[in-house]
């Protein structure tokens, strides 16, 4: 593929069928909306979603050696996940700064998906390859898989009408198997990126073609990435190169539960993740609430007290609660939720509060 050309899908077809419109996303011609962001955001809120993440890279690491192996590459204790259990890792540079953040699948006793970022395939695979024990092989899937993510609160029956099983409704969340689906393997976990119920699956390009469309079929609504990204803001999961980066380290995103120092294994950034965490923050990802008018945005500068004290590192309008919201690093002393800040938006002051995090919590499910 030459420079500057952008991936398909492998399912662009049935999405133009579907209604898509499409916009370069971190190489690949990505569906940004179908009905419209709003409109695709509410319905994954209060009914289903289907998201085509098959940009996302996919790799199997599989052997003796493959939980090890992974474990070398990843700030988090991979190889003591249980079969079926899945878990948010990061993959750190030595200074202790974001490359990648990824979720890891235990399959099976020497079996593992490793799904990260579209825009860090390359460095996950070569970060992943080094670490390779003996008894280790790496297999990357993404040209010949799909992966769809269904969201929202009756994603749960409605997958289960779909496969015509109930067998994927005993999926606990942050936990995955393998299932049927005429007669191919169909990846499923309990997992998003929306702050709503629902599943990620992988499977074959044909049968993932059948399923997205009866999916469809069962009701579902086509979502794009322009929803994907107003739900997860609302959710306040970070965004690769927006919320995290090689300047960010996981303490201050808020990600501590990501890294595991007291196994003893070896990983780069370890010990500058240990230092990090010995001296404490100097800011941290925080949530910030419009409470005058205009929108948020990535780079819009935060000033307190006449001074700039840090910039919007996302923003954007909430479909759920009216008004606009983004993340930023905030200094320490203006981090407490009720701090009141300005944000220069356009070069008009836009008043805003610090929230807890998220803005928007579901309520649990089984």
């Amino acid at each position: 593929m030459t420079a500057g050309t952008l991936h398909p899908l492998a399912l662009a077809d049935l999405h133009r069928e579907l209604g898509a419109r499409f916009a370069p996303f971190a190489g690949w011609k990505m569906p940004v909306q179908y009905a419209g962001i709003i409109e695709e955001h509410k319905t994954v809120r209060e009914q289903a979603g289907v998201f085509d993440v098959s940009h996302m890279g996919r790799f199997y690491v599989s052997g003796a050696d493959a939980g090890a192996s992974i474990r070398r590459a990843v700030t988090y204790k991979v190889d003591q996940l249980s079969v079926g259990e899945a878990h948010y890792a990061l993959l750190c540079n030595e200074d202790g700064g974001v490359l990648d953040d990824l979720f890891v699948y235990r399959l099976g006793e020497d079996r593992f998906l490793v799904v990260n970022n579209a825009a860090n395939v390359e460095v996950g695979r070569e970060r992943i390859e080094a670490a390779l024990g003996s008894q280790a092989s790496l297999e990357d899937q993404q040209a010949n898989t799909v992966m769809l993510a269904l969201q929202g609160p009756a994603a749960r029956p409605l997958l289960a009408g779909v496969l015509d099983s109930h067998d994927v409704l005993t999926l606990r969340a942050r936990r995955c198997g393998e299932f049927n689906y005429e007669g191919v393997t169909l990846f499923a976990a309990r997992t998003g990126y929306t702050g709503e119920d629902g599943f990620e699956l992988v499977l074959p390009n044909e049968a993932g073609a059948r399923l997205l469309q009866a999916l469809v079929d069962a009701g579902v609504a086509p979502c794009g990435l322009g929803a994907r990204d107003t739900l997860r803001l609302e959710a306040a999961l970070p965004l690769y190169g927006n919320d995290l980066d090689t300047n960010t380290n996981p303490w201050e995103a808020g990600l501590g539960f990501a890294v595991t120092l007291d196994d003893g294994a070896e990983f780069p950034g370890r010990a500058a993740l240990a230092a990090s965490r010995e001296a404490g923050l100097d800011r941290k990802l925080s949530c910030l609430q419009a409470t005058g008018r205009g929108i948020m945005r990535a780079g819009c500068e935060i000033l307190h007290g006449g001074q700039t004290r840090a910039s919007m590192s996302s923003g954007g309008f909430s479909p759920m609660l009216g008004v606009s919201i983004g993340m930023a690093y905030l200094p320490i002393g203006l981090a407490d939720a009720g701090t009141e800040v300005e944000v220069d938006v356009r070069g008009k002051p836009v008043p805003a509060t610090v929230v807890p995090r998220p803005f928007y919590r579901r309520k649990k499910t089984s």
